[in-house]
């Protein structure tokens, strides 16, 4: 190597934004879902000033991964996320709820919760989608890009999710950052929620498809574009594609004997 090009990586590491290291972001999240809910701990705390102690070193954590972009903001987002703490803990019982309904393999909520890679993506894509909408940088990536690694679903932290959310299996689940997903939502392993276009042009446009409250969408479908409307309590069955809306209640499904897919109401 020469010193040209030893100095060439060093302005690049000496312009490098300090952002939190990737150990750092899994340990903040991991953390707080052990905090959260005690079989994702190494092991549940014994009273609760322990539990106390847990949550201030995580929003500790938090602050510390945030000073980068400024102390005075960094303070002010770990107050908002405390704030916001109970509705999102709210919101994960309430998907775990979901997924135990709707699988009959799921024993309990407490199987989902501990052992459900769905639940694990949901819960990174909800602690990541409130910091990206306090306009925090790289972070909430981080956090779903660490779930995506760990179980193979990728959920854009920009993606807007209702609630009651359910991924059953998941491995090679694709969500977009413009998506828009209602309320009581199903989807399969390998669905992807994608855009027509992929131009860095149409990065402030609605790329993603809207997917409205109610709709099951079954393994391998591709719905892709900004103007893609699943209509409400529509069943969408697997490896279709999809590019133009569905009405509500209606069911499309992939013959083989015939293209594209054949939709009823």
């Amino acid at each position: 190597m020469t010193p040209e090009f030893i100095d060439r990586l060093f302005l690049t590491h000496s312009e490098c934004r300090q952002c939190p290291s990737r150990e750092q972001v899994a340990q903040f999240f991991d953390g707080l879902l052990g905090l959260l809910f005690p079989s994702h701990s190494a092991r549940p705390v014994q009273n609760k000033a322990d539990l106390e102690m847990g949550f201030s070193q995580i929003f500790a954590l938090l602050e510390d991964m945030l000073k980068p972009y400024g102390t005075q903001g960094a303070t002010k987002t770990v107050e908002a996320f405390k704030a916001e703490l109970p509705t999102l803990y709210a919101h994960l019982v309430e998907d775990a709820a979901a997924i135990n309904a709707g699988d009959p393999a799921a024993q309990d909520q407490y199987e989902v919760i501990r052992s459900y890679p769905g639940f694990y993506a949901i819960a990174a894509y909800r602690v990541a989608h409130f910091l990206y909408q306090q306009g925090v940088r790289d972070i909430p990536r981080s956090i779903t890009e660490h779930a995506h690694s760990a179980h193979g679903i990728d959920i854009h932290p920009g993606a807007t999710i209702g609630r009651r959310f359910c991924i059953d299996h998941g491995t090679g689940v694709v969500i977009g950052e413009t998506a828009h997903i209602g309320d009581d939502v199903k989807i399969y392993q390998g669905v992807t929620l994608g855009a027509l276009s992929v131009s860095k042009e149409m990065a402030l446009t609605k790329r993603h498809p809207t997917v409205e409250e109610g709709v099951v969408i079954y393994a391998g479908a591709t719905i892709l574009g900004g103007e893609t409307v699943i209509g409400k309590h529509s069943i969408i069955g697997g490896n279709v594609w999809i590019t133009k809306s569905v009405p509500p209640h209606s069911k499309v499904y992939y013959k083989p004997e015939q293209s594209p897919a054949e939709t009823s109401e």
